[in-house]
């Protein structure tokens, strides 16, 4: 097989050229951060438990017409997605208090928000990834007021989604990350989902017992995080399809 060529590499992905012009192959890492990547381990299977939890939710996204970059999973690891230009902003969607949140604004962790709130973030690891509001969003020209506009109707599109998809396996969406790039047609770009929507990317409840399902587990060193993962793909149907060397936890 020949070499591909490494477009960029993040904490937890690689993008390699594509098969088609317009295309990337993502590649799911077992490498995992927290905190700025002051903290970092790999955990097995992480990647291919993510890749698959990310096409699941992907596939049915596009399928209720919130149209997103992936086209389709290649392997355990890998995932064919629709280039695009990268909007530089982390979108953050609250349903219930938790985390660097619950810090900032006093408010108990676990307590349910009067309405979904979204937050905008500097995609920027250097400075940190800076709260940003509208104003500097479009002052420094990182996305125009109808992409903002466009940005948060289909975040909260997700939002619904992914609350009613996860409730129905007893699974609490305390919050989520997304982003979201542009498509050019001609002149004219317009915004998709793209990235990825995995257990990194969400902070996921057990409905009764309000234990983690998340990437908390690993921030706050509750262990059992690979299980922890492979709990909600069974949950949401999608074990039977899993290799069976992430069946079993570790190996």
């Amino acid at each position: 097989m020949t070499r591909r060529k490494k477009i960029y590499e993040g904490k937890a992905k690689i993008l390699y050229e594509g098969p088609e012009p317009g295309t990337l192959i993502q590649y799911f890492k077992d490498d995992t951060t927290a905190f700025d990547a002051t903290k970092k381990a790999v955990l097995e299977g992480k990647g291919v438990i993510n890749n698959r939890i990310s096409e699941f939710i992907m596939t049915r996204l596009n399928s209720i017409g919130v149209q997103n970059h992936f086209i389709k999973r290649l392997n355990l690891r890998e995932q064919l997605i629709r280039e695009v230009e990268i909007v530089p902003l982390e979108v953050v969607c609250r349903n219930i208090a938790a985390g660097q949140f619950s810090t900032r604004f006093g408010v108990p962790e676990g307590q349910a928000l009067p309405r979904s709130i979204i937050e905008f973030y500097l995609k920027d690891d250097k400075l940190h990834d800076p709260m940003v509001a509208e104003e500097h969003i479009t002052a420094f020209n990182w996305a125009t007021t109808q992409e903002i506009d466009d940005i948060m109707a289909l975040t909260l599109r997700v939002n619904d989604f992914l609350t009613g998809m996860f409730g129905a396996v007893g699974i609490t969406l305390v919050d989520f990350k997304i982003e979201f790039g542009r498509v050019w047609e001609n002149e004219y770009a317009r915004i998709i989902l793209a990235d990825e929507i995995s257990p990194d990317s969400m902070r996921l409840w057990d409905s009764i017992t309000n234990e983690k399902m998340d990437k908390d587990r690993f921030r706050r060193d509750l262990g059992n995080v690979i299980e922890s993962y492979t709990e909600v793909a069974r949950r949401l149907g999608i074990m039977k399809e899993m290799p069976t060397v992430i069946q079993g936890g570790l190996h």
